[in-house]
């Protein structure tokens, strides 16, 4: 089979190996679709713990069973499945187990034509998911629900801002907060990408790249119920000054770095929780699934491309053009 394997830092290429055997428990899928994530551009290019060699990407993915391993029970066989990239949670829905992993390193991944899991990974593909939207909802998908509903609680008719619109979690974070009756609002350095954000149910935006944009932001549109962030750095005092006295920041992400100086009386005194967040549960992604279905969600394709373009799928989501999950397809 065809496969994007990583041989070494940034030496990513298309080979052909041997194609895998389920073991006991296992389903063996014929993947259609993959998506990429940050993650694996930070494994490409050698900026992620515990790296080895070689390693097949890829987190996200959805295909077809073609064949079980011993001890599976059920038909599973034809069935068309999604996969949950996080194993080994552990039985603690407040936090994961030292042992827990994604799919893509340590574990060969989706930038594959099959790939062998063990069952209790899998979902249904919804049905009104095409393979390319498939295969972008899993590892984004999980945890944007995760640091929405499972960590920071957030309500209907609460207001939500949701930093860095445009990469995937963050839009999963606005559809899920839009369809569950919550206000979202959104900040991004490109006007462009916050217009594309109103049609997707954000209320107004904000260009974090232009002084003092927080204060009269908040201004107009503040202060919020939950603040939704992967960047970290040293913005997030703004974020703070957004937050209304008992409200949360959930964090899932610090891309801009560690913050050099918070401002810790801001926390205390206005009651503010912080709330750090990875991935997902098993039961997190069932209900992340479910809600899905329930709201017929679509993920935002920005762009697809074939296996044998893989390097261009990650040039584009490296260059931060996308808007949206950036897809290879294996046809």
């Amino acid at each position: 089979m065809k496969a994007a394997i990583l041989q070494g830092v940034n030496e990513l290429a298309l080979d052909e190996v041997g194609r895998p055997t389920p073991g006991p428990g296992e389903a063996l899928i014929r993947l259609r679709a993959a998506a990429l994530n940050h993650r694996d551009v930070w494994i490409k290019s050698g900026q992620y713990a515990g790296l080895r060699f070689p390693v097949i990407l890829g987190s996200d993915g959805a295909g077809t069973v073609v064949e079980v391993g011993q001890g599976v029970d059920g038909d599973w066989v034809e069935r068309d499945v999604i996969i949950n990239p996080g194993f080994d949670w552990g039985h603690n829905e407040g936090a994961q187990e030292p042992r827990f992993s994604i799919l893509g390193l340590p574990k060969d991944g989706t930038l594959a034509e099959f790939i062998h899991v063990p069952v209790g990974q899998l979902a249904a593909k919804p049905a009104h998911l095409s393979w390319e939207e498939a295969a972008a909802l899993p590892l984004a998908g999980l945890t944007a629900y995760r640091a929405l509903f499972s960590r920071a609680g957030l309500k209907a008719h609460e207001k939500v801002l949701i930093t860095g619109i445009g990469a995937g979690t963050a839009l999963f974070a606005l559809q899920f907060a839009d369809k569950m009756g919550a206000v979202p609002c959104v900040t991004s350095s490109s006007p462009a990408k916050i217009e594309r954000a109103r049609s997707l149910g954000a209320r107004a935006g904000a260009i974090y790249a232009e002084a003092g944009w927080a204060a009269e932001f908040g201004r107009h549109h503040g202060p919020f119920d939950v603040v939704f962030d992967s960047a970290g750095g040293p913005g997030i005092n703004d974020l703070l000054d957004l937050i209304v006295p008992g409200g949360r920041l959930v964090f899932f992400g610090a891309t801009r770095g560690n913050p050099p100086d918070i401002a810790w009386r801001k926390l205390f005194w206005r009651q503010i929780s912080l709330l750090g967040t990875t991935m997902g549960s098993p039961a997190d992604f069932a209900a992340m699934t479910d809600f899905v279905l329930r709201h017929a969600i679509r993920p935002v394709v920005s762009e697809v491309f074939p296996l044998d373009r893989v390097a261009d799928a990650f040039a584009c989501l490296e260059n931060g053009r996308q808007f949206g999950k950036v897809v290879v397809r294996m046809d």
